[in-house]
């Protein structure tokens, strides 16, 4: 049963068709059986009833031609005399199947055509039984035009409702499409944060451990303890930078709700270590704290953490020998001030200003990223005195 829906799903018209046989059967049964009608009427009548049957078979191909159809033959009715007979059951297919899917104007002539329909028929051809009067007369025009009516009002519903639903699946659609777009700048953004800190990282541990082995080739010979000095302080950087890789794996690895354990994020509290490191590595530092400590919220802590971390690294990398660094850490009503200076010979004006080329400056565009996520600024550039600057605010948010 379920597949002769379906195929009579797939050929609506073959549907159509066979209402329209059906039709024609009774309008030639009519036109046989009704005495009252004259021949020549029953001969007019003849191409109007395949006229309407023709309708009903095509209603779904082409609504607003046979609605022009059933007009033409309607008019023809009341020209020729024909009388109201089975095939005008065609007008409330077609004034519904064009409320339903046919043109605009179509529906509208057709709710004008059928509104008119009844008064026209009770004019044309009115009562002759001697117990109908004009109420009875008014009465069945009423009920008739009802009828025309509500045909149109079922096949507008139909429309309104397909619409509905049409518009509920745009909608559907488009915010899949929101969703997924969502989903990739998600993405785009985690791999980007993914990507700063795995920079910072790398670039911090693994700059000390080149300066550190390239101590220890230069000691090695002359003073070997300086050498095995060196070389625990790689080790120890190795073992650090090895630390918070894995954190950052295995947040990549975990879901939401897993139970594992990882290193905390560094903050504020950390730059101590993080300067005595630099200073372990051959870099003089001077480290200040202005203002009242308080609590900060983590992104701000990582922000500051990070900025220090990649100010030093670039200090390193580019300040030359006998460089040394200052950084200021400021405690304000509002705001975390970060400025770190140093008297080296600073970075080519590329690399701060464009980034760079190969990864050269990429440290700086990190900076950036990292402080417009949180609404701060940062200001970089060479000192007038030699050297390079590095100047950040950072809003506060305090912790409860």
């Amino acid at each position: 049963m379920q597949r002769v829906y379906e195929l009579l799903r797939r050929h609506p018209t073959w549907v159509d068709s066979f209402w329209a046989v059906v039709l024609l059967m009774g309008c030639a049964a009519w036109i046989l059986i009704d005495q009252s009608v004259s021949l020549a009427v029953k001969i007019i009548a003849v191409p109007l009833s395949c006229a309407l049957a023709a309708v009903v078979a095509l209603r779904r191909r082409a609504p607003e031609r046979m609605l022009v159809v059933a007009v033409a033959a309607g008019l023809a009715q009341l020209a020729f005399n024909v009388r109201t007979n089975p095939g005008d059951a065609a007008f409330l297919v077609i004034i519904y199947t064009c409320a339903s899917n046919g043109a605009r104007w179509s529906s509208r002539l057709a709710l004008t055509a059928g509104l008119a329909a009844a008064p026209l028929s009770m004019l044309r051809w009115p009562p002759n039984d001697e117990y109908d009067t004009i109420w009875t007369t008014l009465l069945q025009t009423f009920f008739l035009t009802v009828i025309f009516a509500l045909s149109w009002v079922v096949g507008d519903r139909l429309r309104t409702r397909r619409a509905y639903y049409a518009e509920l699946e745009e909608r559907a659609t488009r915010l899949h499409r929101e969703r997924e777009a969502q989903s990739k700048a998600a993405v785009a953004a985690e791999r980007a944060r993914i990507a700063r800190e795995l920079h910072d990282v790398v670039a911090h541990n693994v700059s000390v451990m080149v300066v550190q082995a390239d101590g220890a080739a230069y000691v090695l010979d002359a003073t070997p303890d300086q050498a095995k000095q060196a070389l625990a302080t790689i080790s120890a950087t190795g073992r650090q930078a090895l630390a918070e890789m894995r954190r950052l794996l295995g947040l990549l690895r975990a879901g939401d709700d897993a139970g594992g354990e990882y290193v905390p994020q560094p903050g504020v509290d950390q730059l101590a270590d993080l300067i005595d490191q630099v200073r372990g590595a051959g870099l003089p530092v001077r480290f200040e704290v202005a203002g009242d400590a308080r609590p900060l919220s983590s992104g701000v802590e990582l922000t500051a953490y990070r900025i220090v971390q990649e100010a030093l690294t670039n200090v390193r990398k580019h300040g030359g020998d006998g460089a040394s660094a200052s950084v200021l850490l400021g405690f304000g009503d509002a705001a975390l001030d970060l400025l770190i200076e140093d008297d080296g010979r600073g970075a080519r004006r590329e690399q701060y200003a464009q980034g760079g080329q190969d990864g050269l400056g990429q440290g700086l565009i990190g900076m950036r990223e990292r402080i417009g996520m949180i609404g701060g600024t940062l200001d970089a550039g060479p000192r007038p005195g030699g050297g390079f600057r590095i100047s950040a605010v950072l809003p506060l948010k305090t912790g409860r």
